[in-house]
């Protein structure tokens, strides 16, 4: 009997040990990731040199030992004459490759503020170009609408702008991706949705029906229309639809300064569309998947992929370091009672 009660609190302690080591990892991971990074560092990757990893990696797998040596020297031979040709002339173009893929809020418009600045400090007007790969359902109108006022300070500086999507820019999305010069599109990608919507709960009946009073005080008639807790009078509503009519004619009017050749009264009713459909009626330029986009440029220019990168403070880093330290300590423990 003593020897399974002291297995049984040998198995209690451990149980402890390892709940409060898990709760202290969770609650450093947590701090570590809390709190803004002081600064955001800018990241260049050269796709190039990526798919020459690519193309090396494969000659490896395919090649003998002879063949791959011949190709090696043709290659040397190849890269001192485009060397010295490089010396001769003028860089070639560079296409500068940013992603944002974002949520309802257009959390990201800051981090694609900043790689936008990188890539005005950088590249030469009407020689180089952008590719901005978007990825985004839409969301409000705010958010959206300086993402796409940020594209379009590229095309000021004289920045030719390709959107690439291949799964969704609709809504807030597709008010970005129109703002780029030309849009190319996966087959299936989903494009479109000009429109406004505003989904908002009311529960000012049930707040009635339970005898709740809800007040709001306000200087102005319109100061607050539709609110969730607060009735909503016809007169409120109607005041309330017109503003969402002004930015629907403001959606409407931005994508027609940038796409003059749509046709709005086809496609601006708030209804969405497959590219393959969407080339038809002048929402997409192309369809071609972003990786293809960029497959056929590395031919002819320079490709790099543009990220920002939060610079974590001694305190994060600090944080992140024992967050680790403890998930390894929860594992060493774990494994030793796998064993006993």
């Amino acid at each position: 009997m003593a020897f399974w009660l002291d297995i049984a609190a040998f198995l209690i302690k451990a149980l402890i040990i390892v709940g409060a080591i898990g709760g202290l990892a969770v609650l450093i991971a947590r701090l570590a990731r809390s709190g803004e990074a002081r600064h955001k560092e800018i990241k260049v990757k050269s796709l190039n040199e990526r798919y020459d990893d690519m193309r090396d990696a494969m000659d490896a797998a395919l090649l003998d030992k002879k063949e791959r040596k011949a190709l090696a020297r043709a290659r040397k031979k190849e890269a001192k004459a485009e060397a010295r040709a490089r010396r001769s002339q003028e860089p070639g173009k560079r296409i500068y490759v940013l992603s944002f893929k974002d949520d309802i809020r257009a959390s990201a418009v800051k981090r694609l503020g900043s790689e936008i600045d990188a890539v005005l400090i950088a590249a030469r007007p009407q020689t180089d170009e952008a590719v901005i790969r978007i990825e985004s359902p839409g969301g409000t109108v705010t958010g959206y609408g300086l993402a796409a006022a940020e594209i379009l300070r590229l095309r000021e500086h004289r920045i030719k702008v390709t959107a690439s999507v291949d799964q969704v820019a609709a809504s807030g999305g597709y008010m970005m991706a129109c703002a780029a010069d030309r849009i190319v599109a996966a087959p299936f990608a989903v494009v479109g949705s000009i429109g406004v919507v505003a989904p908002i709960p009311n529960l000012h009946r049930l707040l009635k029906k339970n005898e709740i009073d809800f007040e709001e005080i306000t200087s102005g008639e319109f100061k607050r229309t539709v609110t969730v807790l607060g009735e909503i009078t016809p007169e409120k509503r109607e005041h309330f639809r017109g503003k969402l009519e002004d930015t629907h004619e403001a959606f409407k009017a931005h994508v027609t300064q940038c796409r003059p050749n749509v046709d709005m009264a086809k496609v601006g009713n708030g209804d969405h569309w497959l590219a393959r459909e969407a080339l038809g009626l002048g929402l997409v330029d192309e369809l071609a998947t972003g990786d293809e986009l960029l497959f056929r440029a590395r031919a002819g220019a320079r490709l790099y992929e543009v990220s920002t990168e939060a610079r974590k403070t001694l305190l994060q880093q600090v944080l992140s370091g024992l967050g680790v330290a403890a998930g390894r300590a929860v594992d060493g423990l774990a494994a030793r009672l796998g064993a006993l």
